[in-house]
This record gives C-alpha cells, structure tokens and sequence, in this order.
C-alpha cells in the first residue's frame, strides 16, 4: 500500500481523538481559552452532562471575523507570538483544540471585539454550515452540541450523562481554584451547580469549591526557595477523604496531576493519616516557565520539572512546615450524625417534678460556664437519689475528683481545665468555649511519639536495661529482619540480640516507654519491617519504628487518672505538633461547643 496525504477532516478527527476523549475535555479546552481571553467572568451550560450541549461564555477581548476563520484551522493560535515554546504562560498553545472539536460535533462561534461588530460561524462536523452579523456583548460564546454524534464508534464508548457531568464539574471546580480573580459559573439542566464570585483570595475560593469546613480545619501554606514559591492551604490530618479526589495541584496556574506531587503529599502526611484515608489539599507552585515543561501531554495536563527533587522536597518541607505550626488543632466539631444521636429524656412523671422544686433555677444563659448549673443541681440529684420510692440507678462509668480550678485563659489554655474521665478512657475538660474531650490513649499515642522523634534527632533516646533479659521467640525470617536492623534499633533505645535460629534476647527498651509489653512490642516491630522495610526510605523507617514503640508506651484506655495527671497530659498536647491526632490518623480530642449544649436542651 502506498503511502499517501491524509485530508484536512481526517486529520482532524485523529488530533480530536487525542485532544478530545470525552465532553470534559472539550470543555477544559473551551474554558482554558477563554481564560486566556482575560475574561474575569465564565458561564457554562451543560445539558445531559455536556453530551448534547456544552457552552462557555466569557466576557474576554472577543475575536474579529477573521480570527474566527483562522482559530478553526489547525496549528492556528494567538498565544505563541514567536518560537520560545518553552517560556509559554498561557494555558493553551497548541492551536488544536477549537478545529479538532468541529470536526466531531456541531459548533456555534460568536464573537465581538469591544468597539467592532460582532459575527458567528457554525461548523457541523467540519463543515462549514452558515455564517454572519452576530448581536452579543464584548467578548466569545461557543456552543458544542452532540459530541462525536457522527461518530459512533466513539460516542458509544462515552458513559452515562451522570458520569460525564462528574467529570466536568470536577475540570471547573479545578480550574475555577487556579483562577480566584475570575468568577464563573455552571449551569446544569437549567440548574446552578457552580456560583463564584471573582475577586476571591486563594483559600475563600477553595472553601468554596470543596467544603466551608475546610476553612476552620484547614492551615496555610508558604514557602520560598529561590525563584520558586509553594502556596496554598492544607487540610488538618484528622480532615480527611476516604479518596484522592479534594487533592488540587497547580503548577502556573495550571491545574495538574503528577504522581511526584501526589506522593509528595503522602510523604508529608505519613504518619499522620491512616493508610486508607488521605489529606485535602490545594497548592499552588509558582516558578519560571523556563524551570518546567509543560509541553508533555496533549491535554496539557502533566508537567516536567526541570529538578523534581527539589520540587517534592519543597511539598513536604512546606506541608511539615504547616502542620508542625498547627499543633495541638483538630477537625473542631465532632460530626453532625455524632450529635444527632444525642437524645432528649422522655418526658418525666410528675414526682420526679420535685427534683429542682427546692432549688431556684437559673438559666443557662446567666451562667458563665455550664459547670454552675451543673454544681447547682448537685444537691438536688443527692436527695432523688435517696428517696425510697426511686429505682436503683445504673452504676456510673464516669468518675471525678474534686476540680475546682476556674477555667483558663482560651489564649493561653485552648483544650481548658479537666474536670473528670469517663469510661476510663475518655478525658472530660472544660474550655471557655464549650467541652473537650480527649482519647487519653490516642492522645498520649503521639505525645510519646513526638518526643521519640526529637530524642533521635538529638541522638540521645534514653535506654533502660532489663533486670533479667527477656527472649522473644519469632519465625527465622522475623529474626533475620530484626538482626539486620539491630544498630537502628539501638538509636531509639531497643537493644537487641540474636539468640539462636528463631528468638530474639531483649537486654534494654527505651526509657519513655515505660514498663510494657516487651514481646509485643518486638512482635509488632518485626511486623512492621516485614510490611514496609524495602518499600520506606529510612527516615519513613524510623517513623515507623518510632510510631510502633510510642503504641505501646502510651497511657491505655482503661487506666484510670487523677485530675492533676489529666490537666499535664491536656498541657502537653498544646505545645506537641501533630498531637490534634494520633499516629493512625483518628483525632485525638474534639470539642461540643457551648452553642452545641444549648442547642441539645432546646435553649437556642
């Protein structure tokens, strides 16, 4: 067979199978066009999720007659005025994306440049259909309809308008976060999904576009190195995803997916996240253009750095960074389905009425904290309890000593004053702002943990010598993995040795962990390495390693403390990074705000 010139249409439709594989697509081109109009508003319609009509209006510099013509042929666009293709700062440049969506369905161009006439021309699969004088406002209006309607071979592979719908709404939401000075809108079905106002700062855009929560559980990010700046914001590790789907990565201003930058983000939240859950983030990576090379995918959508390294290195130290200043914080409100099931009593018989007779009753609203109205109704509930005629109450799993202290500055004590433990397990304490309450176990989890990671940084972990060496036995293969991490394992204080095929001698353990489990503690060490020892880098290792011993040397559930132990650990965990959770990425405490309370007992 001879080799032969393909025609202009079958061009098309090849560039098209490249540059448009779904309405989505068609759509981010559309978008990134109008956008480097300098439009400072874009509205988007969309019907049956873009498969019969996607339209993008902008209020940009509009085009001529002329330049409608030209931007429809291959290879033709505005924004490379010379051959310096690697300096380029425009969203788009390939000049293939408006002919390429002709060519497989019905588009309607009209524009108006500002003091001229405005015209439109319709092209139906890569035919010309009609042209002329069109009466629209400054700026460019593109209608799609019926994407690849003649061809079918790949409008069957599309899928159905709810999935093509998620699709767009995620490029929008995307490249609406790249773009806070412009508003834009989506409309879907006759229905507003999208509404913007432009104008907006970084984090207020991507609050709107993600949740409102996220502001209030959310940190900054900025950090400089040389001519390259890493913005944006983080989420708190205890404001989390069950998928990768609210992590937004922008290099320019240009929304990507690189998996450098999304393992970059996993690095900085290991140990803080459990390993089925992941972090929200939106950050935003501003550098030369000469510095990246953005020339990689037809859809523009993966990027090359010139130094990745210094790229990822940049992510996590600027996430660390953030998170670290962070402290103590965590998701504040305990969630909306856990305070739905807080149930009001049913109504009481009459006798019971006699509870607050003898007391005067005051309102909530009088009293500072709730802990007066609960010292008020102290004498009251003694003499119920005594009256022969109530039934033997329940035996109570709380329990509290005398904690008269007044309730600190929020300034300078956040997590406030404890007042008693309940279940053994959970710390109950009372802040200027509502109630605390903090998972000893998880808590004291990431205080030991952090004070390992900063005794080995020192090179001084303290060790504890065994009276009498204890022998773990273990499969071979647990033992060889042990045997070859021995001098590690010293660092943090563990002192090991092999002791024939299948046991391990244990002479001392680290200091801060106490009197524990040594067997399990070794057993879960061992474990860990087996799981992630050649996949982690060694500083992953140790915080592992570290993560594993401060499991164990924590306070556990079940231990009972007294009110001056409870008020040192709340203490502690305000000056301790991370200590908002634990080294599996549950929180450590949360807060029922004082309008919460009153909203429980119908007084707001």
């Amino acid at each position: 067979m001879s080799i032969r010139r393909l025609p202009n249409s079958l061009i098309n439709r090849i560039a098209a199978g490249e540059v448009v594989e779904r309405p989505a697509s068609a759509l981010k081109e559309l978008v990134e066009n109008a956008i480097d109009a300098e439009a400072s508003q874009i509205n988007i319609r969309l019907e049956e999720g873009g498969l019969d009509l996607v339209q993008v209006s902008d209020n940009g510099c509009g085009m001529s007659r002329d330049d409608i013509a030209l931007a429809l042929e291959r290879h033709a666009t505005s924004k490379l005025p010379d051959e310096a293709i690697e300096l380029v700062t425009t969203m788009g440049f390939r000049g293939e994306a408006l002919p390429s969506i002709a060519s497989v369905a019905r588009m309607t161009i009209e524009s108006r440049m500002a003091g001229e006439d405005g015209w439109y021309r319709i092209i139906d699969h890569g035919e010309l259909i009609e042209e002329g004088p069109a009466a629209i406002p400054p700026g460019t209006k593109v209608r799609v309809e019926r994407l690849f309607g003649h061809v079918p071979a790949r409008r069957k592979f599309l899928r159905t308008a709810r999935s093509e719908y998620a699709a767009c709404t995620d490029i929008v939401r995307r490249l609406a976060m790249a773009r806070p000075d412009i508003g834009f809108t989506l409309e879907h079905q006759g229905r507003k999904a999208i509404a913007v106002q432009g104008g907006e700062t970084g984090p207020e855009r991507v609050a709107a576009l993600t949740s409102r929560d996220l502001r209030g559980n959310s940190v900054g990010v900025d950090l400089q190195r040389e001519e390259i700046r890493l913005t944006g914001v983080a989420g708190l590790p205890t404001y989390n995803r069950g998928v990768a789907d609210h992590q937004f990565l922008f290099v320019n201003g240009r929304p990507v997916k690189d998996r450098l930058l999304v393992g970059a983000v996993r690095g900085a939240y290991a140990e803080m996240l459990a390993r089925d859950r992941h972090p929200v983030v939106a950050l935003f990576i501003d550098m030369p253009p000469e510095l990246v090379d953005v020339n990689v995918h037809p859809a523009k959508t993966e990027v090359r750095f010139r130094e990745p390294a210094m790229i990822r290195g940049m992510i996590v130290s600027g996430l660390r960074k953030a998170l670290d200043e962070s402290g103590f914080r965590a998701v504040q409100r305990p969630a909306e389905s856990a305070l739905a099931k807080w149930q009001s009593e049913p109504a009481a018989p009459d006798p019971q009425a006699s509870i607050f007779t003898s007391q005067g009753r005051t309102s909530v609203a009088q009293q500072p904290y709730p802990s007066a109205v609960m010292q008020e109704g102290r004498g009251a509930f003694s003499s119920f309890q005594s009256s022969d005629s109530r039934e033997e109450l329940a035996p109570l799993m709380g329990r509290a000593e005398e904690a008269s202290a007044p309730v600190p500055d929020a300034a300078r004590h956040p997590l406030g004053i404890a007042r008693g433990q309940v279940a053994k397990t959970y710390i109950v304490a009372e802040a200027e702002d509502g109630l605390v309450i903090v998972d000893q176990h998880a808590a004291h989890e990431r205080l030991v943990l952090e004070r390992m990671r900063k005794a080995v940084e020192g090179g001084t972990v303290p060790s504890q010598a065994l009276l009498m060496a204890e022998v773990v036995e273990l499969d071979e293969n647990a033992c060889d993995r042990l045997e070859a991490r021995v001098a590690e394992l010293l660092e943090f204080g563990l002192e090991l040795e092999r002791f024939g095929a299948t046991a391990m001698l244990v002479r001392a353990t680290p200091a801060m962990l106490g009197s524990g489990d040594v067997k399990q503690l070794v057993t879960d060490l061992a474990d860990e390495l087996g799981a992630y020892d050649e996949a982690l880098s060694l500083k992953e290792r140790v915080d592992h390693v570290a993560s594993t011993m401060a499991c164990h040397g924590s306070v556990r559930a079940g231990r009972v403390l007294n009110v001056a132990e409870m008020n040192a650990l709340l203490r502690e965990m305000e000056v301790t990074p991370h200590s908002g959770q634990c080294n599996h990425g549950r929180p450590t405490w949360v807060k029922l705000a004082l309008d919460d309370v009153e909203k429980l007992f119908g007084r707001k």
